[in-house]
């Protein structure tokens, strides 16, 4: 009885393991045409929406993901392939805010404050993807991030019928505890497609790119930076 027991949950593991792979592989396969390693081979969009991290770990290091995703987003716009780049991130509060630290850094790489739009309330992949669209009025765009994170938000955006391509970073070495994690997050980004129907949790009006740096009426009530402390930076 305990051997048949123990089978039985090994088989049900096994399964279970297979079809977390398999789904794994299969977002990678579905957005496997969309996504593009070379700059120069990159079709030319007008908005390069880039996916926001944290510019160190809580050690202090630098974070590479956050250095590649600048320096791409960079060349992007120097090679004319992108005309506009859309900064969606995180900004909880005064002290972490992902679209103002990106920003300060393009404008040190060369890119010219006026071609550069922040988006405050990108705190999901799937809230900077559809939110490119709902609240930026663009439905042609360049996502930028890492080979793994393209998959993911591609797969998003062909779900919610957003033509979207990616430009795909250099992705660090020492990445098995985040492609552990990236894992579980496409499950999460399945569940939220498919079972779930999760929307933004912020929309707030529209503005198209070229826009105005300003925060989204969906931003009321958070220790968001103002407009007049964007323009100081």
């Amino acid at each position: 009885m305990r051997k048949r027991l123990l089978y039985g949950l090994i088989t049900i593991l096994g399964i279970t393991l297979v079809t977390i792979i398999l789904l794994d592989r299969w977002i990678a396969w579905e957005t496997a045409p969309y996504i593009y390693e070379k700059v120069e081979e990159l079709p030319a969009r007008d908005v390069g929406m880039v996916l926001g991290t944290s510019k160190y770990y809580s050690t202090g290091a630098q974070n590479l993901y956050y250095h590649y995703r600048i320096q791409g987003a960079a060349d992007a716009y120097h090679s004319g392939k992108v005309k506009y780049l859309l900064l969606s991130g995180d900004n909880g509060a005064h002290s972490y805010n992902e679209p103002i630290t990106m920003r300060k850094d393009l404008i040190k790489a060369g890119v010219p404050a006026s071609k550069i739009v922040l988006d405050f309330a990108g705190f999901r992949t799937l809230d900077s993807v559809v939110r490119t669209r709902k609240v930026f009025d663009t439905d042609n765009f360049t996502i930028i991030t890492q080979r793994f994170h393209c998959e993911r938000a591609l797969f998003i955006a062909k779900h919610k019928g957003i033509d979207a391509q990616c430009l795909a970073v250099p992705t660090p070495k020492a990445m098995f505890k985040v492609r552990v994690r990236e894992v579980f997050a496409r499950l999460g980004a399945l569940a939220d497609l498919y079972i779930l129907n999760r929307e933004p949790k912020f929309l707030g009006e529209q503005e198209s790119i070229p826009a105005p740096i300003k925060m989204s009426e969906g931003m009321k009530g958070y220790p968001a930076v103002s407009p007049d402390e964007v323009n100081k930076i």
